[in-house]
């Protein structure tokens, strides 16, 4: 199973549909077996996909083409045994949501990964405590 950790951010200026963007990515993935955890702020993206490998490399031959990404860089690719993120996700904070809570739902969505892929969600979004 393939692993790969990105990260990257809107063109200046584009808008982006973050409801649709799910929907779309929630059945492709399903339809790919691929898992992990998208966090998005509307401007930024870090995302872990995990699955087959042949999966997970297209996807990402995906994003890397989309207009709607800028500065993409890949943080992390690694084989892995198992997933670590279970059933894909999408984090954003709710308007209801206090930072500790956002950063407590963060951490529990990153309990399994790999130390150094927790810790990068962690600097991200502020998450004082992910171990």
């Amino acid at each position: 199973m393939l692993q790969l950790l990105y990260i990257s951010s809107a063109r200046r200026n584009e808008v982006i549909d973050l409801d649709q963007l799910l929907a779309q990515a929630q059945r492709n993935n399903a339809r790919d077996e691929i898992t992990g955890l998208l966090y998005t702020d509307g401007r930024r993206f870090l995302q872990a996909l995990e699955g087959p490998k042949t999966a997970v490399e297209d996807v990402f031959l995906r994003i890397i083409a989309d207009p709607r990404h800028h500065a993409l860089v890949l943080l992390s690719r690694r084989e892995t045994t198992r997933r670590e993120f279970g059933e894909w996700s999408m984090a954003r904070r709710s308007f209801q949501e206090t930072q500790d809570q956002f950063g407590g739902r963060i951490a529990a969505l990153c309990r399994d990964a790999d130390p150094s892929i927790r810790g990068t969600f962690a600097g991200l979004v502020d998450v004082r405590d992910a171990a």
